[in-house]
């Protein structure tokens, strides 16, 4: 172990503004996967149709990008910590959306449809809010830590968000067997508080003095600073269509009713398999930072990763698909912190609002378009059919990126941006 790094990554979290930064992330995270598992299990359970659980993620989608266009400029013109405390205050309003229209006399009154169409309407607003929250968080990393802690701030930060990822769905699954959705959800709304008061604790940041280019001007600075940067476009586009086209995990709750026969405490194991495997490759990475030969790391682990939703796609054991989303969590981990760390380093200080909402319309919103490719597939061509298809895509996206970025291939950490 590198002592200078571990020194470093202590010393990150003595910095009481950017704990309560990772703590405050941590808890809408968990807050948000909880919530989303308790959903998507409960609109399964509504249609018993796959094509639902894609319908939640493009419910989601659609506004989360048409947002981006504009929130990265607004966030780039506006403080951080103010556009990110409403964004959580939104998600509590939202939450207790979900809470009353889940709740037993609601649900007693109304008809199914109703309820789903309702549950779509929710998914919708929380892709708004998302639009704004990314670029808001994005942003606000940079302005709590040195810029040489960077790559272990990044680290830090995903690992808080892959932490959430882990218990929010575990957690979620067992309090849905223990006192049922509705409270599931209400739980999910109190921890969004949580959050709300913590980041009240960081305090506001000046705000970068930039040229006023007009919105539409600003915009198009944002995208051609992406389309002009091989390296930046490259690592996006892996990243969009591996997990575009790797989205299995939106089938899960087909997976664990239909194929393994899981309660819902299982689905919730298997809902943090991923983001187990991710955690416990952030905590390495926290000590041991990746700094060489880190692009030809990112198209092995992207590569593995396609290769192990094959696997699980295959699997009948409830063991070995927890395996397998645990392993293809776990060779995501790198990637995640390999393109967040070529996004922070080189893209400047102005335009990461911008940048950051680019990013998510690359690679956040491709989860929820996974998810609809998922359940469109699975309903033309059966569940197992459909996961197959989508870890042999990954594969095949890597080898096309190997060859058409050969700039990826000697990127490393230590590079100058």
């Amino acid at each position: 172990m590198d002592n200078s790094s571990a020194r470093k990554t202590l010393r990150l979290l003595q910095e009481k503004e950017f704990t309560l930064f990772i703590f405050t992330r941590f808890i809408v995270i968990f807050s948000l996967f909880m919530q989303t598992t308790a959903v998507g299990y409960l609109i399964y359970s509504i249609t018993k149709d796959p094509l639902s659980l894609g319908l939640v993620g493009l419910a989601e989608v659609i506004p989360a990008l048409g947002c981006a266009f504009f929130a990265g400029y607004f966030v780039d013109k506006m403080e951080k910590r103010t556009v990110y405390l409403y964004c959580i205050l939104f998600y509590i309003l939202n939450a207790a959306l979900l809470t009353g229209l889940t709740s037993d006399r609601f649900m007693q009154h109304a008809n199914s449809h109703t309820i789903e169409m309702l549950i779509y309407l929710a998914m919708f607003l929380s892709g708004i809010i998302r639009a704004f929250l990314a670029p808001a968080s994005f942003s606000l990393l940079p302005l709590l830590v040195q810029r040489h802690d960077i790559p272990q701030a990044i680290t830090w930060s995903s690992t808080a968000w892959l932490l959430g990822s882990v218990l929010g769905p575990l957690c979620g699954g067992l309090l849905m067997a223990w006192i049922g959705i509705n409270s599931t959800l209400l739980i999910s709304m109190i921890c969004l508080f949580l959050a709300l008061i913590s980041i009240l604790y960081v305090k506001k940041k000046a705000v970068p003095i930039t040229k006023n280019l007009g919105i539409l001007k600003g915009l198009a600075e944002g995208f051609r600073f992406v389309f002009r940067s091989e390296l930046i476009l490259a690592v996006l586009s892996l990243d969009l269509f591996a997990v575009l086209f790797g989205g299995a995990e939106a089938l899960l709750p087909v997976y664990s009713k239909e194929i393994l026969k899981v309660s819902e405490v299982g689905y919730g194991w298997l809902r943090s398999a991923h983001g187990m495997g991710a955690i416990c490759l952030m905590f390495l990475l926290a000590y041991i930072p990746l700094k060489k030969n880190v692009g030809v790391k990112l198209l092995i682990c992207v590569a593995m990763y396609g290769v192990c939703i094959i696997l699980f796609g295959m699997s009948t054991y409830v063991w070995f698909s927890f395996f397998m989303l645990f392993f293809a969590g776990l060779f995501d981990g790198v990637s995640v912190v390999i393109r967040h760390s070529i996004l922070q380093l080189h893209t400047p200080s102005e335009i990461k609002g911008r940048v950051s909402s680019i990013n998510m319309m690359f690679i956040s919103s491709s989860n929820e378009l996974g998810a609809f490719e998922s359940g469109l597939t699975a309903r033309l061509m059966g569940t197992v059919p459909a996961v197959l298809f989508g870890g042999i895509m990954t594969i095949m996206v890597v080898i096309v990126t190997f060859f058409k970025a050969p700039q990826l291939r000697k990127i490393t950490l230590e590079s100058k941006p």
